[in-house]
């Protein structure tokens, strides 16, 4: 009832994208038809009564009753913007939640991963040699067959990542997430500490804060509108804090077709299942597309055209009854071992961090992770007429990487590699580890810990990215006022910096240098920059590369003269403090930038500190004709000592423009101010 009176233009919002009428409700543009084939192509709908049927019958009754109670506050009142876009809004339905489940799975997140191996298929296209596609991607290649992977027709992009982020689809990227035994603490309970980095530039922020209380027990934290449960946050015994895990869930097959067929061995074609579907358009003709499927997803082509094409599967595509099950479940779970065994089962890829009052904590993975053959990493697309290469059923989420209780009282996740924790290795591209190492640290630097210490490392903005780079930069710079405010940085990303200004100067043009038109090309390499998650995620690839003394990308110049090169254009230009050019505004879901600023639709400006590999994660982007952020969306600190939250959220409770909770909790994000939550109803815990 409280998203549906609080958020009920946000929910609705995702559901008309998730269900692919954006051309029908919103815009009948070119755009939004292209996005609506992207959401049509997913078919976030199949198999979902199956789903349903999965749940248990509690779990079940407690979706049909956030149905009942979202549909009650439509009925009460349904926000204004539905009128003026013509929309009579359906009930909601369970199906509705197991379509944005799948979308929070897969949107950005997921999907970036399907964007790092098609770059892959790309990359061989452009005659990129073998020596420097196993550099970019160490250990992972196995059985690439270039000569097959040369013949896989490609359409264009159906939709790139960056049409989407000017919808009401939320941006998902990066997230901290960290937990410290009692033996570290001044309390002598365990603390745990999140802080989600999604897009902060949108209004109505991605999360919902909620108290949840019965007479013997209480839930609170975070929730996402169009969903039940707290997907962060505690109840009386345990806590729980979530990052992703960029788990590899999404496999790629090259098949063989002709005739609407596609081969299998032995000498057998087979006919791909069709699915059509019609969509309507806002005054113009409805638009029929037809989608191939098989066993390997969906097809990326006309198979009646004799050719190779990709067919691609996400793992979860087809589930979310054990992962709705697990997050309202863990209402009545007790101790780190329980929770580990209500989220470990969820279908998409999330790395939980627990505690609990008795002081245990622990980190479990989460995802379908496929079994694949022996020795095969699931990046390189594989001939999908040779049955050896399909799925071979899941890994069981214990053997994925989990932890309970490790001598260092510490654990600390900020999507780096955590193979080490797992019988099996889900990951094969991740992020650097540069944010886990310095939380780690820092973390390990105290026994006493504090609150305050955990927002200190929530606002922390050191880069050990930047010390790196530095330490082979040095020796490279100039004689020039520019190259001493260099020599003289700290690696700090905060405001006034203007060596992180230079510095991102440079590294920008490093990758130029490096990757750009002796290698991608400096189009395709901007294409990567501004319109995929590619760099955003992965950088650790290119790092490597870029940190390496000799590497076949550097076409045999030394990394000194190529560190030279980038420092003389990056260093040409005058310095500014970091923050002067990171401004920006929030703006409305639905008509954020078109409308006069007067009206107070759109916020702001805010200013966005950080970098892309520090703990509190700065990163901006210029696309589709907008900007784009990816910060601390929400940050949260439990103490287990107390029945109570910490927080502040980038944004409000409400999505309406003239509610007194439209921005209400924007101040103490931008200066640090903590709120609590608690079960008391009173308002002297909410400073708004």
């Amino acid at each position: 009832y409280a998203h549906g009176t609080d958020r009920a233009l946000q929910l609705l919002l995702m559901r008309i994208l998730g269900q692919g009428r954006g051309s029908e409700l919103l815009s009948a543009d070119d755009e939004m038809l292209e996005i609506d084939i992207f959401f049509r192509r997913m078919n976030w709908k199949a198999g979902v009564s199956d789903e349903i049927q999965k749940m248990p019958t509690d779990a079940r009754a407690i979706c049909e009753a956030y149905c009942d109670g979202v549909n009650a506050a439509l009925e009460k009142k349904q926000p204004w913007e539905c009128r003026l876009l013509g929309y009579r809004p359906e009930p909601w339905r369970i199906e509705d939640i197991f379509i944005l489940s799948r979308m929070l799975g897969y949107l950005t997140l997921a999907q970036s991963q399907g964007e790092m191996e098609r770059l892959l298929v790309e990359m061989v296209h452009a005659g990129i040699s073998e020596e420097k596609l196993h550099e970019l991607f160490p250990g992972i290649l196995q059985d690439m067959d270039v000569d097959l992977i040369k013949k896989i027709k490609l359409k264009e992009r159906i939709i790139s990542p960056a049409s989407l982020w000017n919808t009401g689809a939320a941006p998902l990227m990066a997230s901290n997430n960290w937990v410290v035994s009692g033996t570290r603490t001044a309390s002598g309970k365990p603390m745990l500490a999140n802080d989600p980095h999604l897009e902060t530039n949108r209004l109505p922020n991605v999360w919902y804060e909620a108290v949840l209380k019965t007479p013997d027990r209480y839930l609170m934290g975070g929730s996402m509108p169009g969903m039940p449960g707290i997907f962060i946050g505690r109840n009386p015994d345990i806590a729980w804090g979530v990052t992703y895990a960029f788990m590899d869930a999404t496999d790629s097959w090259v098949e063989y077709c002709k005739d609407g067929r596609y081969y299998r061995e032995p000498n057998r074609w087979e006919a791909f299942n069709q699915r059509k579907e019609t969509i309507q358009r806002k005054k113009k003709a409805p638009v029929d597309v037809v989608f191939y499927e098989n066993e390997h997803g969906v097809l990326e082509g006309n198979p009646y055209e004799p050719g190779y094409y990709l067919a691609t599967r996400w793992a979860p595509s087809d589930g979310g009854a054990a992962g709705m099950t697990g997050i309202l479940q863990i209402w009545s779970a007790k101790t780190v071992e329980e929770g580990m065994a209500l989220v470990g089962p969820i279908e998409s890829a999330w790395n939980f961090v627990l505690a609990d009052t008795a002081g245990n904590i622990g980190y479990q993975m989460t995802g379908r992770m496929p079994k694949r053959r022996e020795g095969i990493s699931g990046f390189v697309p594989l001939p999908g007429w040779d049955r050896q290469n399909d799925w071979q059923g899941f890994v069981d989420y214990t053997d994925l990487p989990r932890c309970i209780n490790p001598a260092s009282g510490i654990i600390a996740t900020a999507n780096q590699d955590l193979n080490k924790f797992g019988n099996a290795a889900p990951l094969n591209v991740m992020m650097g580890p540069y944010r886990a190492d310095r939380i780690q640290d820092l973390l390990s630097q105290g026994d006493k810990l504090t609150c305050e210490d955990m927002y200190k490392i929530h606002f922390d903005v050191y880069s050990l990215q930047a010390r790196d780079f530095m330490k082979v930069l040095v020796k490279c710079l100039p004689d020039t006022p520019q190259a001493e405010i260099l020599k003289n940085w700290e690696y700090s990303y905060n405001a006034d910096s203007e060596g992180a200004y230079l510095f991102e100067a440079f590294y920008k043009e490093l990758y130029e240098e490096v990757f750009g038109s002796s290698g991608f090309g400096n189009g395709a390499l901007n294409h990567l920059q501004a319109h995929t998650g590619i760099i955003t995620d992965f950088y650790l690839n290119f790092d490597r590369i870029l940190l390496s003394e000799k590497s076949a990308w550097f076409n045999d110049k030394s990394r000194e003269h190529i560190y030279t090169r980038a420092a003389e254009r990056a260093l040409s230009r005058d310095p500014r403090p970091w923050g002067e050019a990171r401004q920006v505004l929030l703006s409305h879901i639905l008509f954020g930038g078109r409308l006069p600023r007067f009206l107070g639709f759109d916020r702001g400006p805010i200013t966005i500190i950080g970098g892309r590999a520090t703990p509190h994660q700065g990163q901006i982007y210029e696309s589709a004709g907008r900007l784009t952020t990816f910060a601390p969306s929400y940050r949260m600190v439990i103490e287990l000592a107390d029945d109570a939250i910490h927080t502040n959220l980038c944004g409000g409770p409400s999505d309406r423009r003239f509610s007194k909770w439209y921005c209400s909790d924007l101040k103490n994000w931008e200066s640090g101010k903590y709120k609590q939550l608690r079960t008391e109803e009173t308002e002297k815990h909410y400073p708004f």
